[in-house]
């Protein structure tokens, strides 16, 4: 496999002098050259929980406050806070001074219009909104929320690494209605978003923002300052893995985001490339329950008895060290949420167990759409799993490839599938969108929710509103259970195994090590 791989990097690195030019990159000393995992066509992150567009709002956003690399959050527009003893009135103070890309101050005014914006779009921002929540500008630099119940996690929310974060926009931006995806980029992070060298499904530039203003903290996760040690970025588009992995290893990229599962082996013995684990993940399936048949939950536990995490997570090509063969919980494995109630019915799979569920269903050979990216190869792996597992009990399978960035786009449509619609896909999901019944992503979504495949269930809403008030350990841990426990007779979604996610850089990148979760760009240097 080594050989094979080595040859394949010699003969792709020919073509991409012509991509690059012939200096390597990390001879040219003031740009960093990254793959990103994925192309970018959205860039609104409120719109979206695709990474992309996370990764993209990193870039020229900021928060409030952000998590370290404890995951603490610590503030970071905010030069003070306190919160009353009740924690029903919390009150900030904005970092003097605070500047958007444009030149424009940053007042309370942007960041209350922003906070209503992501409140109408995140789990902990819409909990916030039902426990009375309340933001209101004291002047241009103090601000405050007025709650009707006690909220514990107001700072967990405003420092939320992903989908969606909590980030801080121009209020006529924010103004906007949050169903719609914003195309100008505007910001107050450390970079700005250079739109004129844009070349979508090729290059994204970013440059240092010369306006940015950080706390005084030492950069540690995503918390404290941004300020750029390298003034300019590039996100190589290269889909390809053997592409982008010979352009790391000849030092014509510094970077790859998200190593290519299947290459990792390979890439670790190669002296001039470091591997680094980014974070733990859980891979899922993704059912439209707004119709038929995955309206019904046995269809849902149909496709449920048919997973072999085992067979999945080998599939998406990652080493066993960076794999989990089995992993109960609904949460991350090693988390502070770890539990295994209810897990055990779907510990093996049964495919005649889900053959006569998705009968008592009422499935009667009916087309289902399911969604297959060609550009992720550990996500089209896995969708290629699910395939052959719901071909082999007799789903009428309508396979429709495309890449991911058109698929992140497709799954937003919620029509019927003769219309564009959509039955199945498969993604992934990090830790921080994964370990607790207010942060992962689809288990903390209420009904009603905007979320590509719209879950509900009001017993899921009840026991996450116990989770959230309860006010000792043991009683959070008893809701705990019990919410898992509903998670596996209805499936809002299906986990299909756990891993860990690694990045590759090149040996001439500094500071690869304080990479954290995503890529917090700025601590990077050469």
């Amino acid at each position: 496999m080594k050989k094979r791989l080595l040859c394949l990097f010699s003969t792709a690195t020919l073509g991409l002098a012509f991509t690059f030019g012939a200096a390597p990159a990390h001879a040219q000393a003031k740009t960093l050259r990254i793959v990103p995992h994925a192309d970018l066509k959205v860039l609104d992150p409120t719109f979206t929980t695709a990474y992309i567009t996370r990764n993209f709002g990193y870039m020229v956003y900021d928060t409030l406050f952000a998590m370290d690399s404890h995951s603490k959050p610590q503030p970071q527009m905010v030069e003070k806070y306190e919160a009353s003893d009740d924690k029903k009135t919390w009150t900030f103070t904005l970092l003097p001074g605070l500047k958007f890309s444009d030149g424009q101050p940053l007042t309370t005014a942007d960041v209350i219009a922003s906070l209503e914006r992501w409140s109408a779009r995140d789990n902990i921002g819409q909990a916030i909104t039902r426990a009375g929540g309340k933001w209101e500008a004291l002047d241009d630099s103090r601000f405050k929320l007025t709650l009707d119940q006690p909220f514990d996690l107001v700072l967990d929310g405003l420092a939320k690494v992903s989908s969606y974060p909590a980030f801080i926009l121009p209020k006529r931006l924010a103004s906007q209605p949050a169903n719609r995806p914003l195309t100008e980029v505007v910001g107050s992070g450390p970079y700005v978003f250079k739109r004129d060298e844009w070349v979508p499904g090729s290059k994204i530039v970013f440059e240092q923002n010369p306006n940015y203003i950080g706390p005084k903290a030492q950069a540690d996760g995503l918390a404290g300052d941004k300020k750029p040690h390298i003034p300019r970025v590039e996100w190589r588009v290269l889909p390809d893995s053997n592409s982008a992995t010979a352009a790391l290893t000849n030092g014509e990229v510094d970077m790859i985001e998200q190593a290519p599962a299947d290459y990792i082996d390979a890439l670790r013995g190669n002296k001039n490339v470091k591997i680094g684990v980014m974070e733990r993940a859980q891979g899922y399936i993704i059912l439209n329950q707004s119709m038929p048949p995955f309206d019904n939950p046995k269809a849902r536990q149909a496709v449920a008895h048919l997973v072999d995490q085992d067979k999945y997570t080998a599939a998406m090509g990652y080493p066993d060290d960076l794999r989990m063969k089995y992993c109960a919980t609904v949460f991350i494995c090693g988390g502070p949420n770890d539990t295994d109630a209810g897990a055990a019915p779907y510990a093996k799979p049964d495919p005649a167990l889900a053959k006569k569920k998705l009968a008592e269903a009422g499935y009667k050979g009916e087309k289902v759409v399911i969604l297959l990216p060609t550009d992720l190869a550990y996500l089209n792996s896995a969708t290629l799993v699910a395939i052959q597992g719901l071909q082999d009990i007799g789903v009428n399978l309508d396979i429709q490839s495309m890449d991911w960035a058109t698929l992140t786009a497709r799954r937003a449509r919620k029509e019927p599938i003769d219309k564009g619609g959509w039955n199945i896909f498969l993604s992934a999901a990090s830790e921080f969108n994964v370990d607790s019944p207010i942060s992962n992503t689809y288990l903390g979504a209420v009904c009603g929710n905007s979320l590509p495949g719209w879950p509900c269930d009001k017993k899921l809403d009840e026991l996450r509103a116990q989770w959230i008030a309860a006010t000792s350990s043991d009683e959070r841990k008893r809701v705990l259970d019990a919410f898992q426990e509903r998670v596996y007779e209805v499936f809002p979604v299906i986990s299909v195994g756990q891993y860990s996610r690694a990045f590759a850089s090149h040996n001439s990148l500094k500071n690869a090590d304080k990479i954290w979760s995503l890529p917090n760009l700025w601590v990077l240097d050469k």
